[in-house]
């Protein structure tokens, strides 16, 4: 996978052109090391070469911490999860998409390798943790990294994007629908039944809904219709800190100090034999939202 990104030289323009003000919804230009808008609205370029179009600061709590970010790079680093950037990379080769927008892109990890899969496409990683945005931003020359809110109103144009990733990640489906085109194609992971079972059960986690996939139906039915859907599964050996990533680089990481959960991490010394099982779902948008 390329990792040599184009941190501190700007946004590709694609990205640029997909993006709007945050502020009045107007079009953005790349003016040296930040986006202005005409009326004047100006978002500075990170020095690591991500943009914050965020007015307001981000919840206690909420985003990934540098910690955690980590643990998640260390992790995905070791191929654990190659059957699921596989799967990923399989379906968007397919698709040979323009402008792939990746919601809840964290590291840009699985974008990255979608990126390399089709040469011809630029990605956009949207994502509220700055701290991982700095590692999607230098994760491939072809991602524009933007840090934003997935629960507020999208600063990307209606129609911009050929298909949407969305991994692991909050799922908001009316602006998954507005901004892909007609036509376009949403791409959803999540974890399987049994996901990491042994690991939590070692550890005292809570197991994957069973219904998920119902759920994630549900979600999203009022604008999409699912096309198709693939599982995929490998059983994994984790060594002591490969089993404390996968802990930490997830939700849990909130969560130490309740129920002993950090002291029972610190305690492993032995290998974890356990299962890692993902579902791949292919959505089609609706031509009208169905309200509900």
């Amino acid at each position: 996978m390329t990792t040599t990104g184009s941190g501190g030289r700007g946004l590709p323009s694609a990205t640029v052109a997909a993006l709007r003000c945050s502020v009045c919804a107007d079009e953005l230009g790349q003016d040296g090391l930040a986006l202005r808008c005409p009326r004047g609205h100006s978002f500075d370029l990170a020095k690591q070469g991500y943009v914050n179009l965020r007015r307001a600061g981000v919840d206690a709590g909420t985003a990934d911490t540098p910690e955690m970010v980590a643990a998640r790079v260390a992790f995905l680093g070791s191929g654990h999860y190659a059957p699921l950037s596989q799967s990923l990379t399989a379906t968007a080769a397919g698709l040979a998409p323009g402008l792939v927008l990746d919601a809840g892109a964290g590291t840009g990890h699985y974008l990255a390798e979608v990126l390399d899969a089709v040469p011809d496409a630029t990605g956009l990683a949207l994502d509220v943790s700055a701290a991982a945005l700095k590692r999607a931003a230098r994760a491939h020359p072809r991602i524009g990294a933007v840090v934003w809110n997935l629960w507020q109103d999208w600063p990307v144009a209606s129609g911009a994007a050929d298909l949407v990733l969305n991994v692991f990640a909050p799922r908001n489906a009316a602006e998954f629908h507005r901004v892909l085109r007609p036509g376009g194609t949403l791409l959803v992971a999540s974890p399987g039944p049994g996901h990491l079972a042994e690991l939590a059960t070692a550890l005292g986690l809570l197991d994957v809904d069973q219904d998920k996939e119902q759920r994630l139906d549900s979600t999203l039915g009022g604008h999409f219709e699912l096309a198709d859907r693939i599982e995929r599964g490998t059983r994994l050996v984790l060594e002591p800190e490969q089993a404390r990533q996968a802990v930490l680089m997830g939700p849990n990481a909130h969560h130490l100090h309740r129920d002993g959960l950090g002291e029972r991490l610190a305690a492993l010394t032995e290998p974890v034999t356990t299962t890692a099982s993902f579902v791949v779902s292919t959505y089609r948008p609706r031509a009208e939202a169905v309200t509900r």
